[in-house]
């Protein structure tokens, strides 16, 4: 009857009887089944959805070089202290008279960067501060008595550090400036890969076009999302047989009581919805999805990933590797496949409604 059954069908709990499968010839069962409900989710060109399209501005790309020269930068000794440097030196804990404390805590190569203290006060004492010189410093104050800045900063447990408010000297042994990369020849192969761009504006441009590239995926997923609430809206209130999902949910997780089905079945039903939706969008604009194609939505993902950290030239073949590794997880496969159909949903939908520019 080409039924579209929603999960699995059950054993009816009331007109099911006995049965002795020994003894009996004939027998009857009687089984419950979840039906979706009917509706259209056919889309034309007559439904118009928002497009928008992610302008890449000069400052943008200003901000997406600096960051990389901040990345690819490297630290310089100095000898005296400005805002933003970090101070390495011995820590020393005093007693009540200012006296190194016997048996006190004590840090040979204690690190410290003075612009990450909450005291003002305590920060203040590094104006002007050069090498060699002698600091007395409150640590507990100067990090509003974290336990974890302490314990990071003296070398001590989090328990340890709980008791400890006593004033420390600090004899500054070195002072290190950071200093960002030069955009350089050497800057665009570290990024970029060898020769690929031999000048600044080369080097901009292609930062511009990788972003503008970005920003596709991002408006795509905010024409999912409208297109969803378009067609939620459309197609209006769906009644679904609510007293069979929730046996169905609640012999999918045995362990939760039913304070948490009252909570999450709501949005279990909204997420349905959607469902049932894509599944008509996917034989609308026949959509298929193989092997291939989660494979380069998975390595999409992590070149993504590596995107975050600066990295944008890794090799296709270490891409591939890594997009195996993710499939290896059913978890991440199962959401990568998920993906995968929406993707392809979004690039047909795309071709067959209105699209309204923004």
């Amino acid at each position: 009857n080409n039924l579209e059954v929603l999960g699995e069908p059950l054993p009816d709990e009331e007109q099911q009887k006995g049965i002795d499968i020994v003894r009996q010839d004939d027998m009857t069962f009687v089984f419950d089944l979840a039906i979706a409900p009917k509706f259209d989710a056919t889309i034309t060109t007559d439904d118009v959805i928002p497009y928008y399209n992610i302008k890449v501005t000069d400052e943008m790309v200003d901000g997406q070089v600096e960051m990389y020269t901040n990345r690819n930068g490297h630290y310089d000794s100095v000898e005296s202290y400005q805002a933003g440097d970090m101070v390495k030196g011995i820590v020393t804990e005093l007693d009540a008279d200012g006296n190194p404390k016997e048996d006190g805590i004590r840090v040979e190569d204690a690190f410290m960067l003075p612009d990450y203290m909450k005291d003002d006060e305590e920060k203040a004492k590094f104006s002007g501060a050069r090498v060699d010189d002698v600091l007395t410093l409150n640590p507990a104050k100067a990090y509003n008595n974290s336990d974890i800045e302490l314990s990071s900063l003296l070398r001590i447990t989090k328990e340890e550090a709980q008791a400890v408010r006593s004033d420390f000297t600090l004899q500054i042994t070195e002072i290190t400036r950071y200093a960002a990369a030069p955009v350089d020849q050497e800057l665009f192969d570290q990024v970029l890969g060898k020769d690929v761009v031999k000048s600044r504006e080369e080097f901009a441009e292609n930062i511009r076009h990788t972003m503008e590239a970005e920003f596709v995926s991002n408006s795509d997923f905010k024409f999912m999302q409208d297109l969803r609430a378009y067609l939620s809206k459309r197609i209006g209130e769906l009644t679904f047989p609510e007293a069979m999902l929730r046996r169905i949910m609640k012999l999918n997780n045995p362990d939760k009581d039913d304070a948490y089905f009252d909570e999450h079945f709501p949005g279990t039903l909204d997420e349905l919805k959607w469902h049932l939706i894509k599944e008509q969008l996917s034989d609308q604009l026949e959509v298929k999805v193989e092997q291939p194609d989660v494979l380069e939505t998975a390595k999409e993902s992590a070149r993504a990933q590596f995107a975050q950290y600066g990295m944008m030239n890794i090799p296709d073949e270490y891409l591939t590797q890594y997009a195996n590794n993710m499939l290896k997880n059913e978890q991440q496969a199962e959401g990568l496949v998920e993906r995968t159909v929406e993707n392809k949903i979004c690039w047909k939908a795309k071709t067959v409604v209105t699209l309204q520019a923004k």
